[in-house]
């Protein structure tokens, strides 16, 4: 990595670890300006130049000893360097000089992205994993009496887990299991922050970039993979139908009836289309005895026409006759 990149990613990680600041409440400055209002009327109505004075330092005093606290806020106090309390959400009060509130602590779930570059898997692969960590401070005493400054002890200890993890885990069961190393990475993450007082509900991981040598020989492996299925599952079919062909074969030669069924549907599939001519074999046509049909036809069709002729000429005879008469 050249120095350009590594600043950069430098930068990265501060901005990852980088909380939202302590927001200043207008009731304290609001406080002391009112109190200064009320000793320059007063002043003004008395004459005495003493009253503003004294309503100002007062004022300042109060101002100095309010603090508020937003709703998912807490206030570290300590009294004389020694913890004191922990104080919030809401109007508290402390003793200027006496009283100092060392730390204000976000108690939201805070998200802190982390990456772990060219880390080496258990079979030597070089990966680059981004990931996501939600996490959330359950004891503020601790959080910042154990540790000088949480939010970066939690990053670097969820990177230094990542890689962890990814050095223990196989590419082939890293890329479809995510979801194992989400559990596995938050409970080593967990187990890590406990102690200061810090809670980590979830991590995801969000991408996993592998080498591009590495994609390409994945891919060919998996269209080979791809092919032999499908080579398996068209042999597997081809041997289902040449089964079934067996079957029907034995069942032809078993029954002559059914062999010659079978050849009349096959000229029926043949000449149910209009304007086909279909050309019979004579051994197709010896099976199924077309000789005897087309015999039986001819005498159909004789004697169809014999009896047609025979009620012409009794028709005739009958009109001579009556004709003559």
């Amino acid at each position: 990595m050249s120095p350009q990149e590594e600043g950069k990613a430098i930068q990265v990680d501060e901005e990852a670890i980088r909380l939202a600041p302590h927001v200043t409440h207008p009731l304290p400055m609001l406080c002391f300006l009112a109190f200064c209002a009320v000793g320059g009327l007063w002043g003004l109505v008395t004459g005495n130049p003493w009253p503003l004075p004294v309503f100002a330092v007062a004022g300042a005093f109060l101002a100095g000893s309010m603090r508020v606290a937003a709703q998912w806020e807490k206030a570290i106090v300590l009294r004389l360097g020694r913890f004191h309390r922990v104080a919030g959400p809401g109007l508290f009060w402390v003793i200027p000089i006496v009283d100092g509130v060392a730390r204000w602590v976000d108690q939201r779930i805070q998200t802190t992205s982390f990456t772990a570059e060219r880390a080496l898997t258990k079979d030597a692969v070089p990966v680059d994993v981004d990931a996501v960590l939600f996490w959330m401070v359950w004891d503020p005493q601790k959080a910042v009496l154990e540790v000088m400054n949480y939010p970066e002890a939690v990053f670097w200890a969820a990177q230094t887990a990542l890689r962890d993890v990814i050095g223990r885990t196989l590419l082939s069961e890293m890329l479809p299991g995510r979801e194992v190393l989400d559990e596995q990475l938050r409970q080593i993450i967990d187990a890590r922050t406990e102690p200061w007082g810090i809670a980590v509900q979830s991590v995801e991981i969000r991408d996993i970039v592998i080498p591009a040598t590495l994609q390409e020989a994945m891919s060919r492996e998996a269209q080979a993979e791809r092919e032999r299925r499908a080579r398996i599952i068209l042999g597997t079919a081809e041997a289902e139908i040449a089964e079934r062909f067996l079957q029907a074969a034995r069942t032809y030669g078993q029954d002559e009836v059914a062999l010659k069924l079978r050849a009349m549907n096959i000229l029926y599939e043949g000449m149910k289309e209009k304007g086909t001519l279909v050309v019979v074999p004579s051994a197709l046509a010896d099976s199924l005895q077309t000789g005897a049909l087309g015999g039986l036809l001819s005498l159909g069709e004789k004697a169809v026409a014999a009896g047609g002729g025979k009620q012409g000429s009794g028709q005739g005879g009958g009109a001579q006759g009556s004709g003559e008469g």
